[in-house]
């Protein structure tokens, strides 16, 4: 019964923050038995020269081995995407998916002049600075040791890494990824001049979402809500 609990209440997670969350856990659960990180990690060698194209979104999924750094990483990532899916892109799949398409396509061709190998940490930078810039008035419980207002999470995600002895070049990447989405997104376009830059592709819209409905359209009188009357007699 838990099990079933458990599997209904993630079926009510939006569809984006389930299907990225779910391939991360499996393809964490594959490496356990099946395969290997070497299988999984970003060289560009292997996958212009040898075809492994795979290993252009692998690298986003795998955040190591089962211990305290892959489930502070899943807590994170659920966390902040399923925030941003339920709140800033909220009917919105189709521009979160491209912004997760942008944000990959940056972070790989970003991730060449650094020697990166796995971004799924990067990534999960950029969610949160998203989500930080468009909340600036939520306040932040960090741990129950900090409170501090949502734009420094980020900063404060960083120094965290930087105790546990892990090199924030990714964190940078995922931040300054994540402000070049925001300044584009949202900062731009409310210039004087500005106009928005990143539009999402129209096979994305008419795949993801709802189709709109068109404010021309007249419904039938059987169509509208309340009572039908029968036709009138002959």
């Amino acid at each position: 019964m838990a099990w079933q609990g458990l599997a209904a209440e993630f079926q009510q997670v939006p569809a984006v923050t389930r299907a990225y969350t779910a391939a991360c856990v499996l393809t964490t659960a594959a490496v356990l038995e099946l395969l290997s990180p070497f299988q999984l990690y970003f060289n560009p060698h292997l996958v212009f020269r040898k075809f492994q194209v795979w290993r252009l979104v692998t690298n986003f999924l795998f955040f190591g081995p089962l211990g305290f750094s892959f489930f502070f990483n899943m807590l994170f990532v659920f966390r902040y995407c399923r925030m941003l899916e339920e709140g800033s892109f909220r009917g919105r799949t189709a521009d979160f998916v491209f912004m997760f398409l942008f944000g990959g396509v940056l972070m790989t061709l970003l991730g060449l002049l650094g020697s990166l190998f796995f971004l799924g940490q990067a990534l999960m930078a950029m969610l949160v600075y998203v989500w930080s810039r468009r909340s600036p008035r939520v306040r932040v419980n960090f741990f129950g040791l900090l409170t501090f207002q949502a734009p420094f999470l980020p900063w404060a995600l960083m120094g965290f890494s930087l105790l546990l002895g892990n090199s924030i070049l990714v964190d940078l990447l995922g931040i300054a990824v994540g402000h070049i989405y925001y300044f584009l997104e949202d900062v731009f376009p409310n210039q004087p001049g500005g106009k928005r830059l990143l539009l999402t592709p129209s096979f994305l819209k008419l795949l993801l979402d709802a189709p709109e409905e068109d404010p021309n359209y007249l419904p039938l009188p059987e169509e509208q809500p309340g009572p039908h009357l029968p036709p009138p007699q002959q």
